[in-house]
């Protein structure tokens, strides 16, 4: 599915159980949609040109370099996120949505299965020194359902509060540590955190013909 409003292809998550956080617990979602890869900067930069809204800071203006354009925007806090997903009529992802998308329905480790994550899989550790091309890793580090980059590249922004004063991130980053991969990671952060490891992705719930997904 491509979402009208921003442009965005979207993968469809069945509805089902599927094995849930480090104790694999049984649990049942029903369907809706992930944006397969997070948003890019150059999405992201037309939100900020049909909103008016500030640009991430390392930006040349409202407009990113155009040899960014391509990979997750970053410098994004909960706040500018959730001021996306308004725009586009979506909504940041639950953690239990977004854990589902990255590990498919067995209780696999990584989004790619069991094997210890590599260079060839996913971009952590720094070993390339900054945020990739969304797709760069595909299909080899992909997930079940066909999502991108849900390791490493850049931390998530979901919906869920890890407490009164945090809100969860997902996913680690290109300079995450190899022990932040794992799907059921998880980073608690103020939702006005922003740096340049934090973007994120949307979901939807279902959508009807008429609506302005298909």
């Amino acid at each position: 599915m491509i979402w009208e409003k921003d442009s965005k292809e979207m993968i469809q998550i069945p509805a089902g159980d599927f094995l849930y956080g480090t104790e694999r617990e049984k649990i049942d979602l029903p369907e809706y949609w992930i944006d397969k890869t997070p948003v890019t900067n150059a999405e992201y930069a037309r939100f900020v040109s049909a909103t008016q809204y500030d640009p991430p800071p390392h930006w040349q203006g409202t407009t990113p370099p155009l040899a960014i354009a391509d990979h997750p925007v970053v410098y994004v806090s909960w706040y500018d996120a959730r001021a996306y997903t308004v725009w586009a009529g979506k909504q940041l992802p639950t953690e239990q949505a977004w854990e589902k998308a990255a590990r498919g329905c067995d209780g696999q480790d990584y989004t790619w299965g069991s094997a210890p994550p590599t260079v060839e899989l996913c971009n952590f550790a720094g070993k390339v020194g900054s945020t990739t091309a969304v797709g760069r890793y595909s299909p080899q580090g992909d997930s079940p359902y066909g999502c991108v980059d849900m390791a490493g590249n850049v931390w998530e922004w979901v919906e869920d509060s890890y407490d009164e004063a945090n809100k969860v991130l997902r996913g680690g980053s290109w300079l995450s540590h190899i022990r932040h991969l794992p799907v059921t990671r998880r980073l608690a952060l103020n939702p006005l955190s922003y740096d340049f490891v934090f973007g994120f992705r949307c979901m939807v719930m279902p959508v009807n013909d008429e609506d302005q997904g298909r």
